[in-house]
C-alpha cells in the first residue's frame, strides 16, 4: 500500500510529546539533579583555587572546565562520566517502551510514520542534552563571574560555545547506541545493560585492548625507534575508535590553547612556532575537526542502523 504525503509528517508532535515526557520525568530530574550538584562543587572549587592567577592568565575561565583538586575531579571529568548515562537513560526505553506498552501500534496508525517516529524520539533527546548542558554551561560562566569578578573574553566564549557542541555530539553518540538498542531488544533492561556494557568497555577496557593489540601487531624490537613511532601510532589510531578519546581530544584541543598537537610531534611541525604561545580559537577549531566529524560520523552511523533495523521491525497490534 502507498504511503501518502511526507515521511516526516508529525515529526513535531513526536519531538514535543517525547521532550515533555523527558523533561518530566522522574528518573532524568533526578539525574539531572545529581549532575548539577557535582558539577556545581567541581565548579565552585576550581573556582576557589584559580582566584589567585585572576591576573596572571588570559584563559581563565577555560580553566575552570579542566581544573580539579583532589579529592573532586575537574567539570570536564564528571561530564565524560555522567553524560552518557544520562543519554542513555534517555534512549533505552524509546521503541521497546511502546512495544512493552502495546501503543506502537496505535502511534503507527496515525499519520505518523515510523520514520517521523523514530527520528522525533532522538531529537527529543538530543533537545533535553542540549538544555541540560546550556544550563550546566551557563551555571559554570555564572558562578565565574561571581568568584572570579572578571568577565570572560569573547574567544572564551566562543571555545565554550565549541566546547558546548562537542559535548553534546559525543552525548549523541551514547543517546544514538541506546535507540539502537531499544530497537534490536524487546525487554528495557536488556537494551540498557547492552548499553551500559559498551559504555563500560570503552570507559574501562578499550585502553587495554588497544595497548595489547599495539604490542602484537607492531612489535618494537632492539629500541628501534621506526617500529616504537610505529607501534605508538597504531595505538593512537585504534584508541581513536573509541568516543571517549575523540571527546578526549576534542577538549584538550580546545579549552587548551596552548597545544598545537594531539599526537607525536616532530621537530619540523614545531618551525617557526612560538613556544607555549596560544593558538586563535579557528587553529584550534582546525586541529580538533577530525575528532568532531568523527563523533558526528559515529551519530549518524548508529541512527542510520537503528533506521533500517526499526524499519524492517514487524509492528503487531
Amino acid at each position: 500500500m502507498k504511503r501518502e504525503g511526507s515521511p516526516w509528517t508529525g515529526l513535531w508532535a513526536v519531538v514535543l510529546k517525547e521532550l515533555a515526557d523527558h523533561l518530566s520525568s522522574v528518573r532524568m530530574q533526578l539525574l539531572e539533579l545529581l549532575i548539577f550538584l557535582t558539577a556545581f562543587a567541581a565548579t565552585f572549587v576550581a573556582s576557589r583555587q584559580l582566584r589567585a592567577t585572576v591576573a596572571e592568565d588570559p584563559y581563565i575561565y577555560l580553566k575552570l572546565f579542566t581544573t580539579g583538586q583532589d579529592p573532586l575531579p575537574s567539570f570536564v571529568a564528571f561530564l565524560g562520566f555522567f553524560l552518557p548515562l544520562a543519554a542513555i537513560s534517555l534512549g533505552f526505553d524509546s521503541v521497546n517502551g511502546e512495544h512493552n506498552r502495546r501503543t506502537l501500534s496505535r502511534v503507527l496508525s496515525q499519520p505518523i510514520y515510523r520514520d517521523a517516529l523514530l527520528l522525533g524520539k532522538f531529537l527529543a533527546g538530543i533537545l533535553t542534552l542540549g538544555i541540560s548542558l546550556l544550563a550546566l554551561w551557563l551555571l559554570v560562566t555564572g558562578m565565574g563571574l561571581l568568584v572570579l569578578g572578571v568577565a570572560p573574553s569573547g574567544e572564551e566564549v566562543g571555545r565554550g560555545l565549541l566546547f558546548l557542541l562537542s559535548t553534546l555530539a559525543y552525548a549523541g553518540i551514547w543517546l544514538a547506541l541506546a535507540l539502537v538498542f531499544s530497537v534490536v531488544f524487546r525487554q528495557p533492561a536488556t537494551s540498557a545493560l547492552a548499553a551500559m556494557a559498551v559504555w563500560l568497555f570503552f570507559a574501562v577496557f578499550w585502553d587495554i585492548v588497544v595497548q595489547v593489540a599495539a604490542q602484537a601487531l607492531r612489535p618494537a624490537y632492539g629500541g628501534d625507534p621506526f617500529a616504537a613511532l610505529a607501534q605508538v601510532r597504531l595505538g593512537l589510531f585504534l584508541s581513536r575508535l573509541s568516543p571517549n578519546t575523540l571527546f578526549a581530544e576534542l577538549v584538550i584541543a580546545l579549552l587548551n590553547p596552548e597545544v598545537r598537537a594531539l599526537g607525536p610531534v616532530f621537530i619540523t611541525q614545531l618551525e617557526g612556532a612560538v613556544l607555549n604561545s596560544p593558538l586563535p580559537v579557528g587553529q584550534s577549531l582546525l586541529l580538533a575537526w577530525p575528532q568532531f566529524t568523527g563523533l558526528l560520523a559515529g551519530v549518524l552511523l548508529l541512527f542510520a542502523g537503528g533506521y533500517v533495523l526499526f524499519q524492517r521491525q514487524e509492528v503487531r497490534a
